[in-house]
C-alpha cells in the first residue's frame, strides 16, 4: 500500500508537470537595425520578471517556458532608443516577433549632413569627439577623406583629384601629426595602396574624430588628435554593391559582404576600385616649347593624371566561441597606378614620369572579453605589408601644358632618372589589455610595436652603394590608462604613454675632398620620451555636456619624411620629435523647442604649444618640399557647430573653424637680435574655413518606402598666405575658396535600391588647397546601389 501510494503520488506530480509543460509557450524572433542588419548582444526582457536573454551573432532571440499571459518586452541595445512591446502568448503557442531598432544617435538620415554622435559609449568618454554616421552618406559618391573635410576642425588639402596626395589638418596639426586607424589599427603601414582619399564611403559604419587627446586604446604617437574608422563588419549576413560614374572618365566599384552561420563561422570580403583620368580644366600660363612665346591664363586639360587603384580585403574565422569573442585571419591585396602630372608647384609639368605600387599584406585579429576572469578583456593584431611601389623616370623629355614636349639625346629623365622599386617591410603588432575593477575603477595597458626596413634597387643603376644604405626604424608606444567613473554624470581618465624609436641609415660624405669622391657612412640614433594627459566629462543635465582635457604628449618622425617617398617629399634624416602641451575645453548641448524643432550646439576651445613643430617647406629649387622643424609654435583657436532638422522634413546645419597658429621662436639663428618672423602666422595653413549644408526629405515617393532627398554642402576656406608676411617678400596668397556641391538620392524600398546624382564644385569655381595646385572643374556624377541584409 505505501508503495502504491507512492507510484499514484509521482505518477499525479509528472502528470501535473506534463500538463503544465504543453500549456507553456514561448517567444522568438530576431533584432535588427533600421537598415536590416542584424543586432548581435541586444538584451531583451520580461517586464516585471527576472527573465531575458540577448541575441546572437545573427540577431535572433527565444524566450522558453513562458507561462500564458499578457507581458511587456523591453528591448534595448547600446545606441539604439528603447523598445517596449506588449505581447500575449496563448496556451501552447511558440510566438514570433521581430523587432527593428531606431537609432539613439542624432546623425540626420541625409548625404550630406554629418552631426555629433550621442550614442551612449561616445557620448560618456571625456575625450572631445565627433563622429560621422558613415552608413548615411552610403547613397554618395565621397570616399572617407572628403567625408571628413566636413568635419569642424577638419581641412583636407589636395594636390588634385582622384588618388591624389593629401594633407590633413586638424586643428592646426596637420599630415602625420594626426593618426589614422581602421577598427583600432594603425595604419601607419597601409602603403599607397590603401589611403583615405581612395577608401569609399561604403567601406565604413562610423569615422570617429577625435581632437586634441586620443584615447589609450588607439596607442599611437599622435600630436593632436585621431581618426578611426569603424568597419560594418559586423556578424552578420549582408550584401552592399555600388557603382558610380562621372565626369573626368571617373569610375568607382564598392562591394561589401558578410556571411555568419549560427555556428560562429564567418566571413567578410571588402572590394573596391577607382579609376578617373583626372583630365580636368586648368587654367595656367603656357609658354610654347618651341618658340618660347608666352601665353597668359590658358584654359587646358590636365593630361597625364590617370590614377587607378584595386584592393581586396578578406577575413574569415569564428566568433562567438568560448575561447574567442573573434578570431580572424585575412589578407588586404591592392594595387595602384598614379601618373605624375605636376612637381611641388604647376610650373613643373611632367608627361610620362609615373609611379605603381601594391599591398600584399597578411594580418590576424584576436578579441575576447571576461578572458579567464569577468572584466578582463584583450584585443590583439598583427600585420606585415610584403608589398611593394615604384617608381619610374626614364623618357628624357622636356613637356609644357599645350602637351608639346621636346625630346633630348642621351641618358636622362623628367625629374630624376629612376627605375628604383622598394619594399618598406612595414610591420605592426598591436596589444590591448583592460581589467573592471569595479563598477567605477578600470585599467588599461596598450601597446604598439612597428617595423620599417626600406630595401630596393634600380635597374638603371646595378652597383650603386646608395641603394644599399640602411633605411631602418622601429617604433614602439607604450601606453598605460586609469579611468574612474563616479556617477553617470561625472567621469575622469588619465595615463601616460612611453614612445621609443630607433633609426639606421646611411649618410654620403666625402672621404679625400676631391671633387666627386662620394662615400656612405651609417649612423643610428635614437629617441625615447614619456607622455601624459587627463580627460574629464560632467554632464551638467541630462542634454548638456563639458568636456576638458590636458595631453603633453609627443611624435616621432615618420620614415617618408625621414627617407622621402620619392615623389614630391624630400627626405629630412636629422628631423627630431615634435612635442606639444595640448589643452581642450568643450560642450555639447542639445534641445528640443517642441517636438517639431530641434537644435545642437557643440563647440570646442584649444590650446597648442608645440616645440619642434614639424612643417612642410619647399626645398631649395622649390620643386619638392620638405618638411622641418620649427623651434616653438603656438595655436589658440575654436571651432564650432549649430545643427537645426524640423521633423523628418528638414535638416540644415553649418560649423566654423578658426586657428590662430604663430611661431614662438624669439631668436633663431642668422638673427643678432630677435626674430622678424617671431609671432607670425606660420604661413600655407588656413585659419579660417567651415561648412553648410541643408537637405530636404520627401517620403513615400513615387510609393511606400521611397525617399527622395534634396542635398547642398557649401565648403568655404579663407585666403592665406604661402611665405611667410613679415620677410616683405611677394607673399602669394592661396586666394579665398567657395565650393558648392548638390546632390538627389532616390531611395526606393526602403533602402534596397538607390540612384544618386551629384554635381561637384557646382559653380566651376578655381579651387585651391596648395599654392597654383588647381582642383578638379565642375564635375558631374551618378551612383547606383543595392544593399540587402539578412
Amino acid at each position: 500500500m505505501h508503495f502504491a501510494k507512492q507510484f499514484s503520488t509521482g505518477f499525479l506530480c509528472v502528470l501535473s508537470i506534463l500538463t503544465q509543460a504543453q500549456s507553456i509557450g514561448s517567444l522568438h524572433g530576431r533584432v535588427t537595425s533600421e537598415q536590416g542588419e542584424a543586432l548581435p548582444g541586444v538584451t531583451i526582457m520580461v517586464a516585471g520578471t527576472t527573465k531575458g536573454v540577448n541575441t546572437d551573432n545573427a540577431g535572433h532571440y527565444q524566450l522558453k517556458s513562458i507561462a500564458p499571459g499578457s507581458y511587456t518586452l523591453t528591448v534595448s541595445f547600446v545606441g539604439y532608443q528603447t523598445q517596449q512591446k506588449a505581447i500575449t502568448v496563448k496556451e501552447g503557442e511558440n510566438r514570433s516577433h521581430t523587432f527593428r531598432l531606431v537609432s539613439a544617435t542624432h546623425e540626420l538620415e541625409t548625404v550630406s549632413v554629418i552631426g555629433r554622435s550621442e550614442a551612449k559609449e561616445v557620448n560618456r568618454q571625456a575625450f572631445n569627439v565627433t563622429a560621422i554616421d558613415a552608413s548615411k552618406l552610403h547613397n554618395s559618391t565621397l570616399d572617407l577623406s572628403h567625408a571628413l573635410d566636413r568635419v569642424s576642425g577638419v581641412r583636407v588639402r589636395e594636390a588634385g583629384g582622384v588618388g591624389s596626395n593629401i594633407n590633413f589638418s586638424l586643428n592646426g596639426f596637420t599630415g602625420r601629426q594626426v593618426k589614422f586607424f581602421i577598427d583600432g589599427v594603425p595604419m601607419n603601414n597601409f602603403g599607397s595602396s590603401f589611403q583615405i582619399n581612395n577608401i569609399p564611403i561604403n567601406l565604413a559604419e562610423r569615422v570617429e574624430v577625435y581632437k586634441g587627446v586620443v584615447p589609450i586604446w588607439l596607442g599611437s604617437d599622435a600630436l593632436g588628435g585621431a581618426v578611426n574608422i569603424v568597419t560594418g563588419n559586423r556578424q552578420r549576413t549582408f550584401l552592399d554593391a555600388s557603382y558610380s560614374y562621372g565626369s573626368f572618365n571617373t569610375h568607382r566599384t564598392a562591394i561589401n559582404a558578410g556571411y555568419t552561420a549560427k555556428s560562429g563561422f564567418t566571413f567578410q570580403l571588402n572590394a573596391f576600385q577607382n579609376y578617373s583620368d583626372n583630365n580636368y580644366w586648368v587654367t595656367v600660363d603656357v609658354a610654347d616649347i618651341n618658340t618660347g612665346e608666352y601665353y597668359r591664363n590658358q584654359r587646358v586639360r590636365r593630361f597625364h593624371d590617370t590614377y587607378h587603384n584595386e584592393t581586396l580585403v578578406a577575413n574569415v574565422g569564428v566568433v562567438g566561441k568560448k575561447y574567442a569573442d573573434k578570431l580572424l585571419v585575412g589578407v588586404t591585396l591592392g594595387q595602384n597606378h598614379a601618373d605624375i602630372q605636376t612637381g611641388a608647384r604647376m610650373v613643373s609639368v611632367f608627361g610620362n614620369w609615373y609611379r605603381r605600387g601594391n599591398i600584399v599584406m597578411p594580418s590576424i585579429r584576436y578579441q575576447k572579453d571576461n578572458l579567464f576572469v569577468k572584466g578582463l578583456n584583450v584585443r590583439l593584431t598583427g600585420n606585415i605589408n610584403l608589398g611593394q611601389e615604384q617608381n619610374v623616370d626614364t623618357v628624357y623629355r622636356r613637356y609644357n601644358w599645350f602637351q608639346q614636349f621636346k625630346q633630348y639625346d642621351g641618358l636622362g629623365s623628367e625629374r630624376e632618372r629612376s627605375l628604383y622599386k622598394f619594399r618598406n617591410n612595414n610591420g605592426l603588432i598591436t596589444a590591448n589589455v583592460s581589467y573592471q575593477l569595479s563598477e567605477k575603477h578600470s585599467i588599461s595597458v596598450n601597446n604598439v610595436f612597428n617595423t620599417f626596413n626600406r630595401r630596393g634597387s634600380d635597374a638603371l643603376y646595378p652597383n650603386s652603394e646608395r641603394y644599399e644604405q640602411p633605411r631602418v626604424n622601429t617604433k614602439n608606444i607604450l601606453g598605460i590608462g586609469y579611468r574612474y567613473d563616479y556617477n553617470d554624470r561625472w567621469n575622469t581618465s588619465l595615463f601616460v604613454k612611453q614612445f621609443s624609436q630607433h633609426n639606421k641609415y646611411g649618410v654620403t660624405y666625402n672621404p679625400s675632398g676631391n671633387f666627386g669622391d662620394v662615400a656612405y657612412l651609417t649612423q643610428k640614433n635614437s629617441f625615447s620620451q614619456l607622455g601624459y594627459g587627463i580627460a574629464s566629462s560632467y554632464f551638467v543635465r541630462k542634454n548638456f555636456q563639458l568636456k576638458a582635457s590636458y595631453e603633453k604628449s609627443y611624435r616621432l618622425p615618420e620614415t617618408d619624411e625621414l627617407y622621402g617617398d620619392l615623389i614630391n617629399l624630400e627626405g629630412n634624416i636629422n628631423l627630431k620629435p615634435e612635442t606639444s602641451n595640448n589643452y581642450n575645453v568643450g560642450f555639447s548641448y542639445l534641445t528640443n523647442l517642441s517636438r517639431l524643432h530641434r537644435f545642437t550646439f557643440a563647440g570646442n576651445v584649444l590650446y597648442r604649444d608645440a616645440q619642434g613643430f614639424i612643417r612642410p617647406r619647399l626645398n631649395t629649387n622649390q620643386t619638392k618640399q620638405v618638411m622641418d622643424n620649427l623651434a616653438d609654435v603656438t595655436n589658440l583657436g575654436f571651432d564650432g557647430e549649430v545643427r537645426y532638422s524640423f521633423k523628418q522634413l528638414l535638416t540644415a546645419g553649418v560649423n566654423m573653424t578658426y586657428q590662430n597658429l604663430r611661431n614662438n621662436t624669439r631668436f633663431e639663428d642668422g638673427y643678432t637680435g630677435e626674430s622678424p618672423l617671431f609671432r607670425d602666422r606660420i604661413p600655407n595653413m588656413p585659419f579660417i574655413f567651415g561648412n553648410a549644408d541643408a537637405s530636404l526629405f520627401l517620403r513615400n515617393v513615387g510609393a511606400p518606402g521611397n525617399t527622395l532627398t534634396f542635398g547642398y554642402n557649401l565648403l568655404y576656406v579663407h585666403a592665406y598666405y604661402l611665405y611667410w608676411p613679415s620677410l616683405g617678400q611677394d607673399k602669394l596668397d592661396i586666394p579665398q575658396q567657395l565650393a558648392h556641391d548638390a546632390n538627389i538620392v532616390y531611395a526606393l524600398a526602403n533602402g534596397k535600391y538607390n540612384i544618386a546624382l551629384e554635381c561637384k564644385n557646382l559653380l566651376d569655381s578655381k579651387l585651391y588647397d596648395n599654392f597654383s595646385l588647381q582642383k578638379p572643374s565642375r564635375g558631374f556624377y551618378v551612383k547606383l546601389r543595392y544593399f540587402v541584409s539578412k
